[in-house]
């Protein structure tokens, strides 16, 4: 569905649910909906790896090391994970912690008791997270290696590494039609275990500190979840929106969408 180029119309649409946040919506040429949170898009939020994150653990992480990574990855497909593979292969050990662990344990992966194929875990947390103190530096290795390449982090890690804090689902209605959300990865999207975290960045006000909206930000990550056309329709409409109110960054929450069919959105082939 997200390939889908779009064409028809495009809208303004002021939704003053519970949350009183403000959505962007624009219709594809297919007769599907996009709804971008422009509450959330608009904000200054970013993240803050090593400069105040606490992890996602249930008790603070005060060496702000562990980030979300504490769980390990899990991949959306096939192709998800072979392209994290390859460019694993591509690692040292001077730029990755953990990788004769890998070795010996045959791989970097492994299929979960559900029969998902998941990143190993290394010292309580994923495989391919440097920790505080390694001569090649704390954080992700493929994050890290990326960016010693000059290339974005975003083609090296498993899709759901590089899209936290942005979602996209796709609803779909009895007649086949898509509604497409796009807003901030919430805790209750992470399931049961979500409750636990002692603390959540989307929740955190420290974290909404940048003087750059969100969508100019992360404009890379936006564009691979949405496709080009797709995301200029919706810059249009956010500028506007910065235009006529002057918005400054703030915090929000999201709304919910409780009682639809869902499935997580992929990268526009």
């Amino acid at each position: 569905m997200p390939a889908n180029l779009p064409t028809v119309s495009s809208s303004l649409q002021n939704l003053p649910p519970s949350d009183g946040h403000r959505w962007v919506s624009i219709i594809d040429k297919a007769g599907d909906m996009w709804l971008f949170d422009a509450t959330f898009l608009l904000s200054g939020f970013g993240c803050i790896y090593g400069q105040g994150c606490q992890s996602i653990e249930v008790e603070p992480d005060h060496t702000e090391t562990l980030g979300c990574c504490v769980h390990g990855a899990h991949f959306a497909d096939k192709e998800d994970r072979e392209n994290t593979a390859a460019y694993a292969a591509l690692l040292t050990s001077e730029q990755w912690q953990h990788r004769q662990r890998a070795v010996r344990k045959g791989g970097a992966f492994k299929k979960n008791k559900a029969g998902d194929w998941v990143t190993r875990k290394a010292s309580g947390a994923c495989i391919f997270l440097n920790r505080a103190g390694f001569v090649g530096g704390a954080g992700c290795a493929l994050h890290r290696a990326a960016l010693a390449r000059n290339e974005r982090p975003l083609d090296w890690k498993p899709d759901v590494c590089w899209q936290v804090p942005i979602r996209m689902e796709v609803h779909t209605d009895d007649n086949g039609r898509d509604t497409v959300f796009v807003r901030a990865w919430e805790r209750r999207d992470w399931g049961e275990g979500g409750d636990d975290f002692n603390w959540w960045c989307i929740e955190a006000p420290e974290a909404y500190s940048s003087g750059e909206p969100l969508y100019q930000r992360s404009r890379d990550e936006l564009v691979e979840l949405v496709g080009e056309e797709v995301y200029l329709l919706a810059v249009a409409q956010l500028e506007l929106i910065r235009k006529e109110h002057r918005l400054v960054a703030t915090n929000h929450s999201a709304p919910d969408a409780e009682g639809t069919s869902v499935r997580l959105g992929k990268k526009p082939s």
